[in-house]
C-alpha cells in the first residue's frame, strides 16, 4: 500500500533550488531532475523500507535514503505511522549531514 509522502519546507526549498540551478544550466534539465526525484519519491512511497539506512543518527530515528537517478542527489526520509516524511533533497557531496537535525522534529 502506498503511503502519503510529506515534504518538510526545507526539503521543498532544496528541491526547487536544485531544479532551478539545473534549468539555468540547460533548458529541460531542471524538469529532468524533478522527474528523477518524482521517481525516487514514488519508489519510497511504495517500498518505504527499501531505502538505505542512514548511519550516525539515533537508532530511534530510522532515517533512510534513496538515490536520485542521473543526478548526484538523494532523498532522505523518515517513515512515520501515517506518512513518509521527506527530510531533505540533498547533494551527495556538498555539506554532508547538514540536514540531520531535521530528523529530531
Amino acid at each position: 500500500m502506498t503511503q502519503p509522502v510529506r515534504f518538510t519546507p526545507e526539503a521543498t526549498a532544496e528541491l526547487e533550488d536544485a531544479a532551478r540551478w539545473y534549468e539555468q544550466r540547460r533548458a529541460g534539465l531542471g524538469l529532468a531532475f524533478l522527474s528523477s526525484v518524482d521517481q525516487a519519491v514514488d519508489a519510497l512511497a511504495n517500498w518505504p523500507d527499501a531505502g538505505t539506512p542512514v548511519h550516525g543518527l539515533s537508532a530511534e530515528l530510522p532515517v533512510r535514503r534513496v538515490p536520485v537517478a542521473r543526478f548526484p542527489y538523494f532523498v532522505a526520509y523518515l517513515v512515520g505511522p501515517d506518512a513518509v516524511h521527506v527530510l531533505a533533497v540533498a547533494h551527495e557531496r556538498r555539506r554532508p549531514g547538514y540536514w540531520s537535525g531535521r530528523a529530531d522534529r
